[in-house]
């Protein structure tokens, strides 16, 4: 299965949608859809790893490196949709206690505070 992240937004916060393998061929394409979103000032992120088939010590890595990179930001990453492969992995390497996961999209979205952090006004939009 082909690699494929789609970014939408919900307010101020974006919902990256991972499907395919995470691996270090990936990873690239991974990490300029993360550093894209910061470099609009989008910070909060709902991570759906739904369509994530597979992951390996390199995807791992990336995962990491990326919700470090938007928690340096002054960003919040949360995860939902964990296949039991991936969630197990996370559980394995004790990641699982780094990247707060929620149960579905809605109550990640609902962990978010209102207003945006970054100090910079929103666009609303019609």
């Amino acid at each position: 299965m082909k690699f494929i992240v789609n970014i939408r937004q919900a307010d101020a916060v974006s919902i990256v949608e991972v499907s395919g393998r995470l691996t270090s061929f990936e990873a690239g394409a991974f990490r300029d859809a993360i550093l894209g979103l910061l470099k609009h000032g989008k910070k909060n992120i709902v991570l759906n790893l739904s369509g994530l088939d597979y992951l390996d010590s390199s995807g791992i890595g990336e995962l990491v490196r990326n919700y470090l990179t938007v928690v340096k930001k002054g960003g919040a990453m949360k995860v939902v949709g964990l296949a039991s492969k991936v969630e197990e992995i996370l559980k394995i390497t004790q990641l699982y206690q780094v990247f707060p996961e929620y149960p579905d999209e809605a109550s990640a979205l609902e962990s978010f505070p209102e207003t945006p952090r970054s100090g910079q006004p929103e666009t609303p939009q019609h």
